[in-house]
């Protein structure tokens, strides 16, 4: 594990990451609790620097992964051998297809109405044999939240997948996970529109290159602000290496 900004990264490759995963769903099932994964890119780290519940909740998190080319990049400016980009989407994914083949349940949360049925046909589709306990657009909403995770509980998921959208659904998870009886719980914030098709990815070689940003950017311009509040975060680790 390494640190960027003063919050945990494990180093987990995509395959690791799984390994980690297939444990803890199993351990999960045998009543030894549950683990709460962060995807964290540099617009989490900025966030958490502004709130500090924020940041107990990624140090309290069981897995923390490098999601988004910031923070390879900050792992190499930092002085660290590189970590290895572990992307929601694909690892949501990749979780789909292990499911398929080991019996376990998914349930897909968030994302507007609609969207999380039609990333479980999807990937139902894609992996035969994936048992998908339930769906639903749910809320980030406090007063929903009881009902929600009860209701979540009532279909018995292994894993269960969150799409609030950051730090929402971090938060949501570590505080209601436990309730909702799944045994991994994931924020994968807008993978359920990739997966859906709602939204279109990057091209592999841009993903490759560390463009993707740039892709969203000029399909969704309405992402500006949001990518401006998280630009500091490539300051701050030059700076911080500079010391």
């Amino acid at each position: 594990m390494l640190r960027v900004l003063g919050l945990p990264v494990h180093r987990c490759s995509r395959t690791e990451t799984l390994d980690r995963l297939a444990d803890a769903v199993e351990r999960g099932r045998a009543g030894a609790g549950s683990l709460q994964v962060v995807t964290l890119n540099p617009e989490i780290c900025m966030q958490a620097r502004r709130r500090p519940e924020l940041a107990a909740v990624v140090g309290r998190a069981g897995l923390v992964l490098a999601d988004g080319h910031g923070l390879v990049w900050a792992s190499r400016r930092l002085g660290y051998t590189p970590l290895e980009r572990v992307a929601g989407v694909d690892l949501l994914e990749d979780l789909a297809g292990l499911a398929a083949r080991r019996g376990w349940r998914l349930f897909l949360l968030g994302a507007a109405p609609g969207v999380a049925a039609a990333a479980a046909a999807r990937l139902v589709s894609r992996h035969p044999g994936l048992a998908v306990a339930g769906t639903a657009a749910g809320s980030a909403d406090p007063a929903e939240a009881p009902r929600l995770a009860a209701a979540i509980a009532a279909v018995h998921p292994d894993i269960l997948a969150v799409a609030f959208g950051a730090p929402r659904q971090e938060l949501w998870l570590d505080q209601h996970l436990r309730a909702t009886g799944a045994a991994v719980g994931i924020g994968v914030g807008g993978s359920l529109d990739v997966i859906a098709g709602r939204v279109r990815r990057a091209p592999l070689l841009l993903r490759e290159r560390g463009l993707e940003w740039a892709w969203r950017l000029g399909r969704q311009p309405g992402r500006l602000p949001r990518m401006l509040r998280a630009a500091p975060f490539f300051l701050l680790v030059w700076r911080a290496r500079a010391r």
